[in-house]
């Protein structure tokens, strides 16, 4: 049996490992009579219709947000309204911020908690679920495609586990930057609706303003929502919860006689994807657990992410990841070890038998090592300018992140300056090699990368507007976040979020303006611990 048919045999001989913080328990009671607002109204400016509140009830708890005392908007991001068929104007107005906030119903409102389980570092708890959210509902766009709208912050549920349920402003603005810098740069991710300010205090290591963010998902149902019914056996409602996903997300794989491999075929595809596009522009997501890992190949869940200035292969910034489990560098084999828990989840529905279902299992697991590579050294290659790969391209970019990483060299002012290089006359190369400790590396480098591209009968120009769509000159910036996160903290001032925001629409552009956001930081800015924020 192969190393991977192992780690899934292991499994489903129940050789579990449950954290030493995590315990069992029953969701609390909650009590979901308490006057929701003066006006009880429904908001008319959005309505929902909620097909996983329709799923039995073992799969969330129903319940309503928590009122907060004085929500204010503290941004509305009006081209994704716009294009979820909804009016900026209308949730902009007091009415439209009652409702993101959850003190005004909605039309066809059916909010819930979700209920999911999930491998945290290595470790796993067996209920976990959504301990600060809820979802609100779903929309479907003007394209046809149903999305889910999440509140984060939103209070108390039945798997708080004794929490508050409510976010600090801190963590809605960093997220609210995350998904749309991520968005920017083409990579799948959950988006930002709005940030609202709740009006209220909540106690974190000291009283902080309290937040809530409105996020939108293809879904938000992920492997550790199979693994929470696989773990307790309940072996129907594993295969309801496939369907679901199937029929929402794969309606292609509906009348396949392989639907269930071809959904786990599918997600191993799609995280591939995902994985290798972080990889490529210096994503660290800081806490891949498998309830952080989506069906659908979205990033979701921004707690310790940041993204790497002088490149080490081996940065991790999550305070609490203290043996790097989550680094850079391990992005794709943890990716695959989460997918392995999916497999172990689905195994029954393989074959009649273990070892044949097993069998299976890795056969497509095995896929994913190449499937990464593939997208990874594809976009690498683009990175590098080259239209016509051919064998030996990646290794000349890998030996550039080499020496990138020897040298100390910023990950992304070293792909940016490289497209604006003259292609025929390292004179121009000062821009670059300046941001290698030993420049002398870079030459040599250089020299080779320009006789591959001799190779090559593209045009300079060409080639240059290729590179600046693939290679961008602004990213969240660990230090930019944090700017942005004490203001909005310690005086309730949006103006930098704001600013922040505006510069990283427009990732790929070289404009006057911007230039504060595209320099690394300096020594004293540095960031190199990132909080989760709950």
């Amino acid at each position: 049996m192969s190393a991977l048919g192992t780690v899934v045999k292991a499994v489903c001989d129940s050789a579990t490992m449950v954290a030493e913080t995590a315990t069992p328990q029953e969701p609390i009671a909650m009590d979901s009579s308490a006057p929701r607002s003066p006006e009880n109204t429904p908001f008319e400016g959005i309505s929902f219709d909620n097909s996983y509140a329709r799923l039995p009830e073992m799969f969330h708890a129903r319940m309503p947000p928590v009122p907060v005392a004085g929500p204010s908007l503290i941004r509305l991001n009006e081209s994704l309204a716009e294009s979820l068929g909804l009016d900026p104007d209308a949730l902009a107005s007091s009415e439209g911020v009652q409702m993101l906030a959850g003190n005004r119903p909605a039309a066809g409102a059916d909010p819930v908690a979700m209920a999911y389980a999930g491998h945290q570092f290595g470790n796993f708890v067996p209920q976990l679920g959504d301990g600060r959210a809820l979802l609100l509902g779903e929309v479907v766009d003007p394209a046809g495609v149903r999305r889910d709208i999440h509140l984060k912050g939103a209070g108390a549920t039945p798997f708080s586990r004794g929490g508050d349920g409510r976010s600090s402003i801190g963590p809605v603005v960093r997220e609210y930057l995350a998904c749309e810098a991520m968005a920017a740069l083409g990579i799948p991710t959950t988006r930002a609706l709005a940030a609202i300010a709740t009006g209220e205090t909540v106690m974190r290591r000291q009283p902080e303003p309290g937040g809530i963010l409105v996020r939108v998902a293809q879904s938000h149902v992920r492997i550790g929502t199979f693994e929470y019914f696989a773990r307790r056996g309940d072996v129907e409602s594993v295969r309801r919860l496939a369907d679901y996903v199937i029929d929402r997300h794969y309606p292609e794989l509906a009348d396949s006689d392989r639907r269930y491999q071809g959904l786990f075929e599918a997600v191993i595809e799609r995280t591939a994807e995902l994985v290798a596009r972080w990889m490529l522009v210096g994503f660290v997501h800081g806490v891949m657990n498998t309830d952080n890992t989506s069906l659908v190949g979205e990033t979701i869940d921004y707690g310790p992410f940041g993204f790497i200035d002088a490149f080490d292969p081996t940065t991790c910034y999550s305070s609490i990841d203290r043996n790097g489990r989550y680094a850079w560098n391990r992005q794709p084999g943890i990716a695959q070890w989460n997918l392995a828990r999916l497999g172990e989840c689905l195994l029954g529905f393989f074959a009649d038998r273990e070892e044949p279902a097993i069998e299976q299992a890795n056969a497509l697991l095995e896929q994913f090592p190449a499937c990464y590579q593939r997208h990874f050294n594809a976009g690498l290659v683009a990175k590098l300018g080259i239209a016509e790969p051919r064998e030996g391209d990646a290794e000349l970019g890998v030996d550039l992140l080499e020496r990138m990483h020897a040298n100390s060299a910023d990950f992304t002012l070293t792909f940016r300056g490289l497209g604006q290089l003259d292609p025929d006359d390292a004179g121009g190369d000062g821009p670059v090699r300046e941001l290698f400790d030993d420049p002398a590396a870079f030459d040599e480098w250089a020299a080779r990368w320009r006789a591959r591209l001799a190779a090559e009968a593209r045009d300079a120009a060409d080639r240059k507007a290729a590179m600046r769509v693939v290679n961008p000159a602004i990213i969240l910036r660990n230090h930019l976040a944090q700017q942005a996160v004490d203001a909005a903290i310690e005086d309730l001032d949006f103006g930098p979020m704001h600013r922040l925001h505006e510069a990283l629409a427009r990732p790929f552009e070289d404009l006057p303006a911007d230039s504060e956001y595209a320099r690394p930081p300096r020594p004293e800015e540095r960031v190199t611990e990132t909080f989760c924020g709950t």
